[in-house]
């Protein structure tokens, strides 16, 4: 089982986005630190009421990621996640083809369809398209990424014997795709490496549409419905089971570290492949004091 830390978010419209360290400098860190991988999440366009009552802002996940890549050796760079119908498939897949050949191969794309009405109005994008737009994103993608030429014609463009390079290091980039619905558990088991449940519980499903799961054995059943789905569907590749360990699950890392070895391995015990973890007090100090006692209890260093 491998972790991935999320770079911690600023909650509200207040304070500076790089308030919980400075990203080359936690990067680094968490490279040193054992973990496997580096996510950052995105809102391009998050709304005041939504701040206000919990909501979070963003860096650009592709831009910073990119800049973390120049920063690290090893280290896979996950968008956890971007909102695929916020655009265009192809502005999309050159995003992260670029990503994947600048990182020498280490770039994951973690996609979902995204949940505020907000942010969709102020992308110009309509909300109740988003499923078309997610499904058309999964279509253009592969295409893209052979740079081959080829042809689509889209819910609001027409692409015609293009040729899109560079070519990404690996074959396929892998897409992570997030949600709890049966609706995200059929692409996963049909078109994806990895399933992201919302393991927050019933409030944050609620806020994000999506619905909500029931303790770990539900998932690790859920898990096996898509592996077994994925394989009816010829698929021979294993695919992955994300979990994001909360902030509530741990403040400190080194406090209950018995419970917290004993819920990892009942995780690993129904499937799960990665584990995201995330400092959530928001300074520079507390970010780096994560990292160091999350790598020195679990990760072996």
């Amino acid at each position: 089982m491998r972790f991935i830390f999320h770079y911690p978010e600023v909650t509200g419209y207040d304070g500076d986005m790089l308030d919980a360290g400075q990203l080359r400098e936690v990067a680094i860190a968490v490279e040193r630190a054992g973990f496997d991988g580096f996510s950052l999440s995105e809102h391009p366009a998050p709304g005041a009421r939504w701040l206000a009552s919990g909501g979070h802002q963003t860096l650009d996940s592709f831009v910073a990621l990119g800049f973390v890549a120049g920063a690290t050796e090893r280290l896979r760079l996950l968008t956890y996640l971007a909102v695929a119908p916020y655009r265009n498939p192809l502005l999309l897949a050159k995003a992260v083809a670029t990503l994947d050949r600048l990182s020498q191969g280490r770039a994951i794309l973690g996609l979902g369809t995204g949940y505020l009405k907000g942010e969709y109005h102020a992308l110009g994008v309509d909300f109740e398209e988003r499923n078309a737009l997610f499904d058309e994103a999964l279509d253009v993608l592969p295409l893209h990424w052979r740079g081959e030429p080829f042809s689509y014609t889209g819910r609001h463009f027409s692409a015609r014997d293009i040729v899109a390079r560079p070519l990404p290091v690996q074959d396929p980039i892998p897409i992570w795709i997030g949600g709890n619905s049966a609706l995200t558990r059929r692409r996963v088991a049909a078109r994806a490496q990895a399933w992201m449940p919302m393991s927050g519980g019933a409030q944050l499903s609620s806020t994000a549409r999506t619905p909500a799961l029931g303790g770990i054995a539900e998932l690790g059943a859920r898990m096996a419905e898509v592996r077994t789905a994925a394989e009816a569907a010829g698929r021979t590749e294993h695919v992955d089971l994300v979990y994001s360990y909360s902030g509530q699950d741990m403040q400190s890392p080194a406090v209950d570290a018995d419970r917290h070895r004993e819920t990892f391995a009942e995780l690993e015990k129904i499937g799960v492949d990665w584990i995201v973890v995330s400092s959530r007090t928001g300074t520079a100090s507390a970010t780096f004091d994560f990292i160091d006692a999350f790598g020195s209890t679990y990760l072996n260093r």
